[in-house]
């Protein structure tokens, strides 16, 4: 899923914006074989690559740095422009790598921050559809309240703040598939715990309203009225005007509720 736009990185990394692209292939391997270079031409390099949308080029070459002159402040810089350019060449696993490292080695680091994000938006960017496993959602709303946590009050917080609350409206999607699944089937314990669940962690999601709903068509197939009404009543309470309202007050009136 690429919701996100990455917004400009720290001054001090010097990244331009840049337009589009896709790494090159076959002709580009001889150019990364190993050759010893001074720090200035291989950095230099690397940044061209990275200029010419060449990301994985770029990508091996800010590696190479940090191989080559492991002991330099280039090193330092290299690991983020690394996790920056395998990011953007869509290698997720390899950026989420670079920038761990980074982290390690540099845990108080100005950057620091920067380098959260990335890890957040790499596993943000693998987000599936619905009807996938949800593993990957999970570990973004994992790192994305990393970030939040630790560092509350930068720009990459805010954005992150708003991813998850897409985030959680895509969990809470999951939620909803899997118990209209199990409604479908008439199952309605299994269906109304999903629908639920729902309710009780993603209530601020725009899933809620239909949740609520069909909660109630699950109670009053359990025969559970009272918690239909409940229900319904929570539903009508918070969205009076919705579709779902109208929906659940008709399924309550065709069963005679007060």
């Amino acid at each position: 899923m690429r919701i996100s736009v990455l917004k400009p990185v720290a001054a001090a990394l010097t990244l331009a914006l840049l337009t589009t692209g896709c790494a090159t292939g076959g002709s580009g391997k001889k150019e990364l074989a190993y050759v010893a270079r001074d720090v200035n031409s291989l950095y230099g390099a690397a940044k061209t690559r990275l200029d010419q949308g060449r990301y994985a080029e770029a990508a091996q070459l800010f590696d190479e740095v940090e191989r080559q002159h492991p002991y330099s402040v280039w090193a330092r810089r290299a690991q983020l422009m690394s996790a920056f350019s395998y990011y953007l060449a869509r290698n997720y696993l390899e950026s989420i790598g670079s920038a761990q490292r980074f982290l390690a080695v540099h845990p108080g680091n100005k950057d620091a921050p920067y380098a959260y994000y990335l890890i957040a938006l790499d596993y943000y960017e693998q987000i599936s559809d619905v009807t996938r496993d949800q593993k990957i959602t999970q570990q973004a709303l994992d790192a994305l309240g990393e970030l939040i946590r630790r560092y509350p009050d930068t720009p990459y917080a805010a954005d992150a703040r708003l991813k998850v609350d897409l985030v959680n409206d895509h969990l809470a999607g999951k939620e909803m598939e899997v118990g209209r699944f199990y409604q479908r089937r008439a199952q309605w314990l299994a269906a109304s715990i999903r629908f639920r669940q729902v309710i009780d962690q993603y209530q601020t999601t725009t899933h809620t309203p239909e949740a609520l709903h069909r909660l109630t068509e699950c109670y009053l197939a359990l025969g559970i009225k009272d918690e239909a009404k409940k229900a319904a009543a929570v539903l009508g309470a918070n969205y009076p005007g919705s579709e779902w309202y109208q929906r659940a007050y008709k399924l309550m009136q065709e069963h005679g509720a007060d």
